[in-house]
């Protein structure tokens, strides 16, 4: 969750029963909400049925081989959550008990954000990001564990770095893994915009051989674009981004917006054609009534389909970060949340 401007301190299948609890509360909340907004036939939903501990920011959540899910978020040692039913959250402990010494280097506080977390190979693999406030000194870390749990990660040290000079800045960063086995790292924020590179499955790290930094979205002339996160779905690329600005309670004006390609690498337009590296994207979700500035997302595919993952502002709640949780309709070739 490190960000450039202002920086922030910053299935099992449920039971039935709690299913049909969870859709009923999500409808009469909609609902409500459409009833006190008017001419909001297209509004964006109000988030999935969450309860616990689930005051987050940036979340990365899959489910692991027992069916339990894991949620990792910005802060403390990177915090882990834990569920059984995708309902009720709980706090299990942090993914680091001690610092890695390096991150000193990169941010005096010192803490980490935007954890990225996925399961290849056998193993987790967790990218996430390092930052001072205020600037581009930044970095991207690696760590490993064969388990997912709090205090079992093995850190490997720096994928990339961004100093003071550079055009772009290393944080918020995602694992994609493409169908023919490669895979990419897509992070950035502010400054030049959202960048692709090369990582080698064998270690994590970049490709040796392959230095390229692609850019995949800009906003000329300046203005908040963060927290990428691509997924494949029926023959498109899509590539889900953050918009504007995060962490600031009810003040907070984030937005979601999605653009789609034919090839990993881009170029990534939006519904009307105008290109992602041009300032393009389609809305997914927006402020609507309490739920205030949704982003930091991810994607997660789960046994009912995909999960987008968020954290939004409480705005009935004093402002307060909460985890969001709905599912994505693909139809018509483009994701809606509902």
């Amino acid at each position: 969750m490190s960000r450039t401007s202002p920086h922030r301190p910053h299935p099992h299948r449920p039971h039935t029963y709690r299913r049909r609890a969870r859709r009923t509360l999500l409808t009469l909340t909609l609902a409500v909400l459409l009833a006190l907004v008017p001419g909001t036939a297209s509004a964006y939903p109000a988030p999935g049925y969450v309860t616990g501990d689930i005051a987050v920011h940036d979340p990365s959540m899959l489910r692991d081989p027992s069916g339990q899910y894991l949620l990792h978020s910005t802060g403390e040692g990177l915090q882990v959550r834990t569920s059984t039913d995708r309902v009720a959250f709980g706090r299990a402990g942090n993914a680091f008990t001690t610092r890695p010494g390096w991150w000193k280097e990169y941010s005096s506080v010192p803490e980490a954000w935007a954890p990225d977390v996925s399961y290849q190979g056998g193993r987790y693999w967790m990218y996430y990001s390092v930052s001072s406030f205020g600037s581009n000194t930044s970095a991207i870390g690696l760590a490993v564990s064969s388990t997912g749990r709090p205090g079992s990660w093995s850190d490997r040290g720096v994928v990339i770095a961004s100093r003071t000079g550079d055009d772009h800045n290393a944080i918020d960063p995602h694992l994609f893994v493409d169908d023919d086995g490669r895979w990419w790292l897509s992070f950035g924020s502010w400054w030049s915009g959202l960048k692709l590179i090369r990582i080698d499955p064998a270690t994590g790290k970049r490709l040796a051989g392959d230095t390229a930094l692609r850019p995949i979205a800009a906003r000329p002339g300046g203005g908040g674009i963060e927290a990428p996160f691509i997924v494949k779905r029926n023959g498109y690329y899509y590539l889900f981004a953050s918009y504007d600005r995060c962490c600031a309670g009810v003040d907070s004006t984030y937005r979601i917006k999605v653009g789609r390609a034919t090839a990993v690498t881009g170029p990534y337009v939006d519904r009307t054609g105008t290109p992602l590296t041009n300032g393009g994207g389609t809305p997914v979700m927006e402020t609507q009534g309490r739920y205030i500035g949704p982003g930091g997302q991810s994607v997660m595919r789960d046994v009912d389909g995909d999960l987008l993952v968020y954290h939004y502002y409480d705005g009935q709640d004093g402002g307060r970060s909460k985890l969001g949780v709905n599912l994505l309709n693909w139809s018509g070739g483009w994701p809606t949340a509902y």
